[in-house]
């Protein structure tokens, strides 16, 4: 199950002129009996909520006042997100004569057209408070408060990510919430804009469409949105015309393979550096400390010491929270029982809460070699979200490999990976194999497909290394930058941007100038360095008509050291 929560909002959403029919709340109760969890969203005052709509305890959590207050019905406790607005603010509202006026724990509301004088009254005071627009309300919140800023916070009650929730709504002040969930969804009724933005506009408006939304999940848990929500892929590097060749994060298993030292780490760390970055969850067994000193994630066990199940699942019960097992200190005889035991307590937080979004098993030969039953050990691999890496795909499960859609191989030798995999599986041979690949290239090989090569994504670590040889290292002899001057007599060799700055400050103006005025540093930057931002910077200054070759120096030497030598 790919998303265990709805979030809704209330009016013009779940509720038709203040009031839910009973069609929805039938649908909404079937939808918290198949063990998901509901969200309420509301830009209104609880107080206000609760008696239009008495059946508020069918939600795990209430966001009121437009992000600034959760409730949780069942033990009706409420949580302030933020300060009351201040005394003075309400007080010049109602001098100024400002009706209605509302003022809620947080929230202080009225209706257009006040929202110029509501302006006027924050800026006379010098707050910094936001005005925001809900169909012809006019809410003052503090800053950063929204739908988005309170859903968080439920979530984070309820133990769960933003990536395992949908959300709908149907107004300005649902943009936020909506936006910050995996799948959003707009209303038949919602405002143009908003359906333009979501992934899916119901055919039914008010509450029958949210109860339309309901029995979706319920029948295939939104499988057929699926393709469009291709932003959330995770990137794995460029392919031909450097096309992007990317994974999607949920419902897909990944197997890399190939020899010692071949680049699988690098493939690896990259894909989860990217997914950390995209605040999806992961747990890496790691059986020989590989990833030992991994900067992403909270490492358990080392070479003194063993993990413990209980540490692992603990720690991934907070959905910002990835792990690293390592399992150096433990028995080798010990390491597959561990191995069972995790990945079943694994499978039960991943049944109540989809998490961890990826489990990632290194040397998967020794954890999961022929013989082994991987989904008696609690691997579905209709869930997704499994990332098989080895050197020996030969040497592992059937049943593992077999649930593995998109193969990565690595080495100098593609081909004999594939093949070893396509023997194991008993599948045909592909067609074509692909040759001898170059130090950072993979090849891709998905059912039904042909294998095609692409370039892996640098992680960040290889990115700095990347910029250090821009800075300090040589780009060679046809990507050097040479000062000739006007009359071509020069002959100064820049082979780095060192190299660069140090005789751009030796040369004399006209020859600075002369390749100023040719555009040739905005050219060097895009063309040999690679680096569109710096070649834009450099355009920027290139461009300014009456620039003297001191002030254009001065500039080009600040952008080059603000994004390289001053790290080098």
């Amino acid at each position: 199950m790919r998303y265990v929560a709805l979030a809704t909002d209330y009016d013009g959403t779940l509720a038709l002129h203040g009031r839910v029919g009973e069609a929805a709340l039938a649908t909404l109760e079937r939808l918290r009996a198949s063990g998901r969890r509901l969200v309420l969203v509301t830009g209104r005052e609880l107080g206000d909520l609760m008696r239009a709509f008495p059946q508020v305890e069918l939600f795990d959590r209430v966001v009121a006042e437009n992000g600034a207050l959760v409730y949780t019905p069942s033990l009706r406790h409420e949580r302030c997100l933020a300060e009351p607005a201040p005394d003075a603010l309400i007080e010049d509202l109602r001098r100024r004569g400002v009706e209605p006026l509302s003022v809620g724990r947080v929230i202080v509301a009225t209706w257009e057209p006040n929202e110029t004088t509501v302006l006027e009254a924050i800026r006379d005071l010098g707050l910094e408070h936001q005005v925001i627009f809900n169909k012809g309300a006019v809410m003052v919140l503090p800053p950063g408060v929204n739908k988005a800023s309170g859903l968080t916070a439920a979530l984070d009650d309820l133990g769960l990510s933003r990536h395992n929730v949908v959300g709908v709504g149907d107004a300005e002040n649902d943009h936020a919430f909506v936006a910050l969930c995996e799948a959003s969804v707009a209303v038949a009724n919602a405002l143009p804009l908003l359906q333009q933005r979501a992934d899916l506009v119901t055919e039914a408006s008010d509450g029958e469409g949210v109860a339309e939304l309901a029995d979706a999940l319920l029948a295939d848990d939104l499988a057929r949105l699926a393709p469009a929500l291709s932003r959330h892929h995770v990137l794995l590097g460029a392919g031909q015309d450097d096309a992007e060749v990317a994974v999607p994060p949920y419902g897909t298993n990944v197997l890399v393979a190939g020899p010692s030292s071949s680049g699988k780490s690098t493939l690896v760390r990259g894909l989860l550096e990217r997914l950390s970055d995209a605040a999806y969850q992961f747990c890496l067994i790691d059986p020989e400390g590989d990833y030992e000193g991994f900067e992403i994630g909270a490492s358990l066990g080392d070479s003194q010491r063993a993990p413990t199940v209980d540490e692992v699942v603990n720690l991934l019960s907070e959905p910002a929270a990835s792990v690293v097992v390592n399992l150096l200190g433990m028995a080798l005889e010990e390491r597959p029982p561990f191995f069972e035991v995790l990945l079943a307590r694994l499978a039960e937080l991943r049944s109540r809460t989809a998490r961890p979004h990826w489990i990632v098993i290194d040397e998967a030969h020794h954890l999961l070699p022929q013989g082994r039953d991987p989904a008696g050990l609690g691997i579905r691999g209709e869930a997704g979200g499994l990332l098989f890496v080895t050197v020996h795909p030969g040497s592992m499960a059937r049943t593992a490999l077999s649930c593995a859609e998109t193969a990565i191989a690595v080495g100098s030798s593609p081909g004999g990976t594939l093949k070893e995999l396509a023997d194991a599986l008993g599948r045909p041979v592909p067609e074509t194999l692909p040759g001898e690949l170059a130090a950072g290239e993979a090849v891709v090989w998905r059912n039904g497909e042909r294998p095609f090569r692409f370039a892996i994504a640098p992680t960040r670590g290889e990115g700095r290394r990347h910029r250090r040889k821009y800075a300090e290292g040589n780009l060679g002899p046809d990507r050097t930058f040479v000062f000739r001057g006007p009359q071509q007599k020069l002959n100064l060799r820049a082979r780095n941007l060192v190299q660069f700055v140090d005789l751009a400050d030796g040369v004399d103006d006209h020859t600075w100038l002369h390749h100023l005025r040719r555009r040739d540093y905005s050219r060097w930057f895009a063309d040999c360095v690679k680096d569109k931002a710096l070649a834009d910077e450099a355009a920027s200054v290139e461009e300014r008509d009456g620039i003297t070759a001191n002030e254009s120096r001065t500039l080009i030497r600040q952008a080059i050291e603000d994004r390289y030598t001053g790290a080098a």
